[in-house]
This record gives C-alpha cells, sequence and structure tokens, in this order.
C-alpha cells in the first residue's frame, strides 16, 4: 500500500502540468508532447524497469557520467526506491489521458471570468481548474493505484516484495496453490481499500456545467518567461520515461545488428497485436457506457456495486485472471478455449476499468438538465444518449478507448494463457526473446510496439485539432 500511494501522489503531481501544458498552453509543440507525454503507457513494465537499473543501477549510465566527478556510488535503487521511481513513469500517463479529455471538454467561461477579476494564470488553474477537475484527477489516480497492486514485471526486476511477486512465488515456486489464493484474496482486500479512498475523495458534489461542454476553444494561456522552464519540464519527463527505455531498446538492437543478429520485424504478430487491441478497446468503451450511465444517473447502491464489480479485474494480476479463465473454459466451456473471442473476454474484464474511470468522469460534467431539456422535446432515453450525450463526452470515450488500446497491446499473462494456437502478438515474441536473454532480438518487436502506439495516439488525439 506504501509503494501505491507514493506512486500515485508522484503520478499526479507529474500529469496535471503535463496535461494543462498540452492542452492550455502556448507551449512549443504541445501535441507532439501531448503523444510523448503518453506512449510510456506502451512500455512493458519489465522493459522499463531494465532501463532504470541500467540507467541508475550499479555501473550504470548515470554511475558512468559522474565517475569523472568523483562519485563512485549512487543510491541503492533496487527495492522500494527503483520500484516507485518505475511505477511512477510508466504510469502517470493514466492520469495524463484522464485530465486531458476532461480539460477538452471544460467550458472555459469560468476561467475566463476569473482572468477577468484579476486572478492570473496560476491562481486560476488552482482555484477553478482544479476543483472541477477533481473526478478526472480520482479516476486516473485510481487507475495508477490499482496498476501499481497489480504489476508484476518491474517489482520483480527490482526485487521489491509485493503481493504479485508473493503470489507468483508461493504459485509457481513453492507449488502452493492455496496460499496464492489467499494472497490474492488479500489484494482484492486492498483494492477494495483504494476505491473506498477514492471515493471520498470524489465526494458527493456535483462537477456539471449548465451548457453543452466546451463549445469554443479555451483561450491559450502564454507562458512568456515560464516557456523555458515549461519545455525543461515536459523534457525531464518524456526524457526518462520514453526516450530512456526507447534508448534501451535502439541499444539492444544496434548491439544485435554489430553482432550479426538478423532483424526480424514481427508483421504476423504486429497484425495480431492491433487486432486484439482495437476489438478490446471498442468491447471496453461500448461497455463503459452503461456503467457509467448507471453509476451517475442512477446514483443507488446497485449502480455503486456494478461500477465498484469492475475494477476487481485491473487489481488483479493478468495470471490469475488468465488462470481463472483457462479454469472456467476448459470444464465448462471448451469449445471456446484458446479462442479469439476468450482472449478479448478476459482483456474486457481485465481492462474495462480504464474506459469506466474515464467514461465516469466525462458524464459527471454533463448536467442532466441538458438530457432533460431533450426528453421533454420528446426524445426517448435512448436517442438522447446516442444524439445529445455521447457527442458531449466524445474526447472522454477516446482517452478511455486509447488507453484500453495501449494497454491491451502490452498484456502478457492473459495473452500467453488464452490466445489461440499460433496467435502470437509483439507483446509475446517481446517476452519470449527477453526470458531467453536475447535482447537484441527483442528489439525490433519492442520498437513496433512503440511505433503503432505512436500512430494509434496521433489519430486519437488529432481531434484537438478541429476543437
Amino acid at each position: 500500500l506504501a509503494l501505491a500511494v507514493t506512486v500515485t501522489t508522484a503520478s499526479v503531481l507529474v500529469a496535471l502540468p503535463l496535461a494543462w501544458l498540452t492542452t492550455r498552453s502556448d507551449l512549443p509543440g504541445r501535441r507532439a508532447w501531448g503523444v510523448l507525454s503518453v506512449l510510456p503507457l506502451v512500455v512493458p513494465s519489465y522493459v522499463g524497469g531494465y532501463a532504470v537499473v541500467a540507467a541508475f543501477g550499479p555501473r550504470g549510465a548515470l554511475q558512468s557520467l559522474l565517475e569523472p566527478l568523483g562519485i563512485t556510488r549512487l543510491p541503492e535503487i533496487y527495492g522500494f526506491p527503483g520500484a516507485a521511481l518505475a511505477l511512477t513513469l510508466f504510469s502517470f500517463p493514466y492520469v495524463v489521458l484522464s485530465v486531458r479529455g476532461a480539460l477538452l471538454r471544460l467550458d472555459p467561461a469560468y476561467e475566463e471570468v476569473s482572468r477577468s477579476l484579476g486572478r492570473g494564470p496560476w491562481l486560476t488553474f488552482w482555484s477553478v481548474t482544479i476543483p472541477q477537475l477533481r473526478p478526472a484527477i480520482a479516476a486516473g489516480a485510481l487507475l495508477v493505484a490499482l496498476y501499481t497492486l497489480a504489476d508484476f514485471g518491474a517489482v520483480s526486476l527490482l526485487q521489491f516484495d509485493s503481493f504479485t511477486r508473493a503470489i507468483y512465488i508461493q504459485y509457481r515456486a513453492s507449488f502452493d496453490p492455496a496460499l496464492a489464493a489467499v494472497l490474492a484474496l488479500m489484494l482484492v482486500t486492498c483494492t477494495a481499500g483504494v476505491l473506498l479512498a477514492e471515493s471520498r475523495l470524489r465526494g458527493r458534489a456535483r462537477y456539471d456545467s449548465a451548457g453543452a461542454g466546451s463549445s469554443r476553444p479555451a483561450t491559450t494561456v502564454r507562458l512568456g518567461a515560464w516557456r523555458w522552464p515549461a519545455m525543461a519540464f515536459c523534457s525531464v519527463v518524456v526524457g526518462l520515461s520514453f526516450v530512456m527505455p526507447v534508448g534501451t531498446i535502439v541499444f539492444w538492437l544496434v548491439r544485435g545488428v554489430s553482432a550479426g543478429e538478423p532483424l526480424n520485424f514481427v508483421w504476423d504478430a504486429t497484425i495480431n497485436s492491433v487486432l486484439a487491441s482495437a476489438l478490446a478497446a471498442v468491447l471496453a468503451v461500448l461497455a463503459s457506457i452503461p456503467v457509467a450511465v448507471l453509476a451517475v444517473r442512477h446514483r443507488g447502491w446497485v449502480g455503486i456495486l456494478v461500477e465498484r464489480a469492475t475494477y476487481a479485474g485491473f487489481a488483479l494480476p493478468g495470471i490469475v485472471i488468465g488462470l481463472a479463465f483457462v479454469f472456467v473454459a476448459a470444464r465448462f466451456l471448451p469449445g471456446i478455449y484458446q479462442t479469439l473471442p476468450l482472449l478479448l473476454l478476459a482483456y474486457l474484464v481485465r481492462f474495462a476499468p480504464e474506459a469506466v474511470g474515464i467514461t465516469r468522469a466525462s458524464l459527471l460534467q454533463v448536467s442532466p438538465r441538458i438530457e432533460e431539456v431533450a426528453r421533454t422535446l420528446g426524445r426517448r432515453p435512448g436517442a438522447v444518449l446516442r444524439d445529445v450525450t455521447l457527442p458531449i463526452i466524445r474526447p472522454g470515450l477516446a482517452a478511455g478507448g486509447a488507453l484500453v488500446f495501449l494497454t491491451a497491446m502490452k498484456e502478457l499473462p492473459t495473452t500467453i494463457l488464452l490466445a489461440p494456437t499460433g496467435f502470437d502478438t509483439l507483446a509475446v515474441r517481446i517476452w519470449s526473446a527477453t526470458s531467453e536473454g536475447f535482447f537484441a532480438r527483442a528489439a525490433a518487436p519492442a520498437l513496433l510496439m512503440v511505433l503503432v502506439a505512436a500512430i494509434s495516439l496521433s489519430l486519437v488525439l488529432r481531434q484537438e485539432r478541429s476543437r
């Protein structure tokens, strides 16, 4: 829990200024920074952990640079500090995506009134914008906390004893599935505590506005002398979270090619990854809409229970979800075992919370009065949802879909256990190579994964140009 709290707090502190700078300021190249700030999501945690060790570990790149200055030993990177650093670097985009969607839909009138009353951009940001972003911040922070509780790759590589590592050791090394199940139940209990904390943070306040959202672009805030510090901040964050792991992958590739390793751009695995991830994203967004409507528009114990139940899949390690589906399919539904529909169903259980959280946060910003007016004009509830509500929350739906697409593409345990025979994905190819020590062989699939993610995110974020 201490790791989850630390990573969540640090992620929010990093993500808030990034999201604001890339949507509301005149930061040079802000659309490019917007894409780069989210791309760390596609870096597998074990690759990111390896990059952190290579950069900050004993005899790492940073120590080599500092040795001429007389610094021959750096603080220990293994254990809690390294795990917290790695997980923060590769999970803060959850908050960035959630807050960006909210900022794009936010009515700029409140901020303009604040500035007309003499408040500067920063005071307006903290006193006017942040309170309206509480649902989006809570949604992103919840995903970060659950991701931290469920991560296995980074904590294992950095030798930090977490629930997931203990579950894996008990299941694979000690051959004690009963104790592994007890630890998994304890993890679910921790998840319930996180959900309760998120609910308290969000509170019962209303965050909707009377209008239909941001019908016109918000006034761009000129950074002035703060432009260069803002550029430095973005450069450091993107450098550590994206350039560093990608640089590690490029190093693997160059070293492999120099040693005679053939380049193997696995196009079949790329097509499989894009297909499965895109279908999972569409299914997750479609499933998130009724859950969010039930939780926001029909506030009762049923809506709360349904919404909270969806988060269990994201908090449990992928290996637990995969094994549960293997057991059910092999025993009761052998006809769909190791088929694409079963894999997509597992992805839906695993990643639907990502879309649910962002969709719910977007829906909280839509005034029910807009829908009531449409119904008084004779529109049926389904037509109101389709023609009024969904167009307003479109940025949130797009952000949720992009989030599911990125995380499904790098999902490993569930894919290994449930994918059809011969249905390799980029994540499986990367893991197969790195687990055998062939890092150069893993470089090409890893770079392909980053390239596909960058193209997909660019297409999603292009909607900003028309807003």
